[in-house]
């Protein structure tokens, strides 16, 4: 007996709730009285309670941000864990994806875990079977619970219910319901009339914060005062673009009558959305008569000569052709010239899709999720799986103008050869783009959640 190796065995215990663990002996004893009985029965096979709690009084198992947890972790990273003891594997974590991630560390550092009521460990291959065959069925029970939220949510939309969400100016919530403020719709109904007026966002933006309008100051879930911020042309066309002004719900594309009162006519909402189409029209043809903007000005360069290549167009049978070529001053001058000038669209085309690859690569989407998830565990992790999914998408939503900021973050230059191109990447490159992606993705998963 002395010979056996001793393996030391930590009991890890959970509860959703704070309900409860005020009483001198609640669920988490509970979890705890079974783990320690089973340890003391498996004593035989050298089995040792180590005398630290990793207790989750108050913690969801849907993400991995819990302080007993993140200790566990870093003793099994230290070496002074050989068994994790648990009452339900459901202890751990809900989420199938979370507990891939977990059983990856338990392997790396030779540690198993077992689950008191389910009768298994993962020191054995039938066990192994048996966990993958539990975290399925828990998955399978997740995803269905949330799709029963999501039909009930969008049965409440067809009713013309208001089912959360930051309140838009001109309404308060009360009772789960859309009121009207009657001193914000007169705002809203202000707004709508000068934007008639004016035909303008920027003007208009600049008249409203001359006269101090502000946007909605509301309370958020978490208790903060949000909103009362100066108007920007992005909220102006929120705002004017808002068909919950004319006693609408939206949900997935339609609209249904609402059960809340309207604050502007169909005449009225009407003719800003034909000054914002008219606006938009406008601003395309100026975009395209004055200047494209170029993805790859100031990246791309002559593999011969490394001179620069700029940007150009020509104009032949009313169609306008974008190039990147040689500087004029230097054609014919270089004989090492590999190509003079080269179509702008293939070129471009093909640096987007490695962009995009990089986007939608594995590193960036874990990085993206982990970090994301951090910042703000009320994420459903559903939306997170949905967003993801779509990272890579991301840059077809993005405008010119963005598509070229976060071209010229990731890339140092591009070299054109005649046997194609080599793209050199930024060092820190990855990082700011990371960086920016949770942003957008986090806007995404914002709009979803909403």
């Amino acid at each position: 007996m002395s010979d056996l190796k001793v393996l030391r065995c930590a009991i890890y215990t959970r509860k959703s709730t704070e309900e409860g663990l005020e009483m001198d002996y609640n669920t988490l004893d509970a979890q705890r009285e079974a783990g320690e009985k089973y340890i003391e029965a498996m004593r035989h096979e050298g089995w040792h309670l180590i005398p630290d709690l990793y207790d989750d009084g108050g913690y969801s198992g849907g993400n991995m941000d819990r302080p007993a947890l993140k200790r566990l972790l870093d003793d099994i990273n230290a070496g002074r864990i050989d068994i994790v003891v648990v009452y339900k594997v459901d202890r751990l974590s809900r989420s199938l994806m979370d507990f891939a991630k977990l059983v990856e560390v338990f392997d790396a550092h030779g540690c198993s875990f077992v689950s008191v009521t389910q009768h298994f460990n993962t020191k054995d291959s039938m066990g192994r079977l048996t966990l993958n065959i539990l975290l399925s069925f828990a998955q399978f029970e997740r995803e269905l619970t949330g799709e029963r939220i999501r039909d009930k949510f969008a049965a409440s939309k067809m009713k013309g219910m208001w089912m959360g969400g930051p309140p838009p100016l001109g309404y308060d919530v009360a009772d789960r319901k859309l009121v009207l403020n009657s001193e914000e719709a007169k705002q809203v109904g202000h707004i709508f009339e000068r934007y008639i007026a004016l035909k303008s966002t920027t003007l208009l933006k600049d008249e409203l914060n001359r006269y101090k309008f502000k946007t909605k100051n509301y309370i958020s879930r978490t208790g903060k005062l949000v909103g009362g911020q100066p108007f920007s042309t992005n909220t102006l066309l929120t705002l004017l673009r808002n068909r919950l002004y004319l006693a609408e719900v939206h949900h997935k594309g339609k609209y249904y009558p609402g059960q809340h009162q309207a604050i502007i006519s169909h005449d009225v909402f009407n003719l800003a959305q034909n000054i914002i189409k008219q606006n938009a029209g406008e601003k395309r043809k100026r975009t395209w008569s004055i200047k494209s903007p170029a993805l790859l000005k100031g990246l791309i360069v002559c593999g011969g000569c490394e001179g620069a290549m700029s940007p150009t167009h020509t104009r032949k049978k009313n169609k306008h052709y974008h190039y990147y070529a040689i500087n004029s001053y230097r054609q014919g001058l270089c004989e090492s010239c590999p190509v003079s000038r080269i179509p702008a669209g293939e070129i471009e085309a093909v640096v987007s899709g490695q962009l995009k690859a990089i986007f939608a690569s594995p590193k960036i989407i874990v990085d993206v999720w982990r970090d994301l998830h951090r910042q703000n565990p009320k994420y459903h992790e559903s939306d997170l799986h949905d967003a993801m999914r779509n990272l890579g998408a991301i840059w077809e939503t993005l405008f010119p103008e963005e598509r070229k900021r976060m071209t010229q973050l990731l890339i140092e230059r591009v070299v054109v050869k005649s046997e194609g191109i080599d793209i050199e990447y930024r060092a820190d490159g990855l990082e700011s783009v990371i960086d920016d992606l949770q942003q957008k993705l986090g806007t995404i998963v914002e709009r979803k959640s909403v």
